[in-house]
């Protein structure tokens, strides 16, 4: 599916409908964009109930910092793909699987947890990882753009509940995958080097753009796969790991650099996020952070992490069920949540790093992504 909008992407790659501004001058000479929607494609990091729709929902303690209970986001709160509608004053987006309570006018979700750009050939239940991969989400995103026109002229709430027609024209198009492609990798005991050798792969495979994440600091990842002390960094980090995600994103701002060839559109634009989140976890202290690696919601381990017994699990004690998976008191001073993904502070973090555009290519703020050369 091509793409003759403005649009963005983010991320991880933020790979956003930015224009290549001349000046300063000319950007505060400039209004800032009214985005009317923004619809978002990815995995768990932007993920706001698609998983939860269809496999049931994210379970308690999930969403207990912002929201009071689950609310389809794997973490304590919200993510960053709310705090970009909210900088934009749209609503939080529904997810495009979740039929109870839905209100598409201002854009939807198509993310769902596990999600990865190549198609697996496992089940959920096997690997961990979603059937519903990149390309799924975009056959979704096509049967909703014609499906929803027709609906709407039925007039009275369908009109009200769906996008109008020029909405996809202008809306802010995101995008958060590619971590869950590296990781099944290793998790399928491949060594760096194999998984290194199918990223040109994985590469070719989508028609748009991602960025994938410093996976050799999720606690998920550590715990999982064997690594030696010497390939550990100063942050405790596992070097190997991160090579590959930098090797992967090198490709992606290759391929980015070719889509604004072949979609002279759409403005496009490259956010190195990898860079603000291992900053974030290798100088975590410095930014208010108590626990960079260690997770929040989880048991035991050297990161309180444990793949058997993960944040919200209970066991049975002397007949009674006892939660083991609790979450940590302070949220706000942990940059992971559950191994996995982020804790809302942290998402928040990240958020307030990448808004102003200075970590864009071309530099530009999140609020003036409509425009392009």
């Amino acid at each position: 599916m091509a793409f003759g909008l403005s649009s963005i992407f983010v991320i991880t790659i933020f790979a956003i409908s930015f224009t290549n501004l001349a000046s300063v001058s000319l950007v505060l000479a400039r209004k800032p964009c009214r985005f009317p929607a923004i619809f978002n494609f990815g995995d768990s990091n932007s993920d706001t109930g698609g998983l939860s729709a269809a496999f049931g929902q994210a379970p308690p303690p999930n969403g207990f910092s912002y929201f009071g209970a689950p609310a389809g986001r794997y973490t304590d709160g919200r993510l960053l793909i709310d705090f970009i509608a909210e900088s934009l004053g749209l609503p939080y987006l529904s997810a495009f699987l979740d039929s109870v309570g839905t209100n598409f006018s201002h854009g939807a979700n198509f993310a769902t947890a596990g999600s990865t750009i190549r198609p697996q050939n496992t089940t959920l239940q096997q690997s961990g990882f979603s059937p519903i991969s990149l390309n799924v989400q975009f056959y979704e995103f096509n049967d909703f753009h014609a499906r929803t026109q027709v609906v709407r002229k039925r007039g009275g709430v369908f009109e009200i509940l769906m996008p109008k027609k020029e909405h996809f024209s202008n809306a802010l198009y995101t995008f958060d995958i590619g971590q869950n492609d590296l990781t099944a990798g290793y998790f399928s005991n491949m060594s760096t080097d194999d998984v290194k050798a199918y990223v040109p792969d994985v590469l070719n495979q989508f028609q748009t753009i991602i960025q994938a994440s410093p996976v050799g600091c999720l606690p998920y990842v550590m715990e999982r796969i064997p690594v030696l002390a010497g390939q550990i960094d100063d942050y405790g980090c596992a070097s190997p790991f991160n090579e590959v995600a930098q090797f992967f994103n090198r490709g992606l701002k290759k391929i980015v650099e070719q889509l604004r060839k072949n979609l002279p559109h759409a403005a496009i634009t490259y956010v190195d996020v990898y860079s603000v989140k291992y900053s974030l976890i290798s100088q975590g202290r410095k930014h208010g952070f108590k626990h960079p690696l260690r997770t929040c919601c989880g048991h035991g381990g050297k990161y309180n992490y444990n793949k058997n017994l993960g944040c919200g699990a209970k066991v049975n004690k002397h007949g009674k069920e006892v939660l083991v998976g609790a979450p940590c008191k302070d949220p706000w001073t942990y940059v992971n949540w559950d191994g996995v993904h982020f804790t809302e502070a942290a998402n928040k973090y990240i958020f307030e790093r990448i808004v102003d555009g200075s970590l864009s290519d071309p530099p530009t703020p999140l609020n003036m992504a409509c425009y392009r050369n």
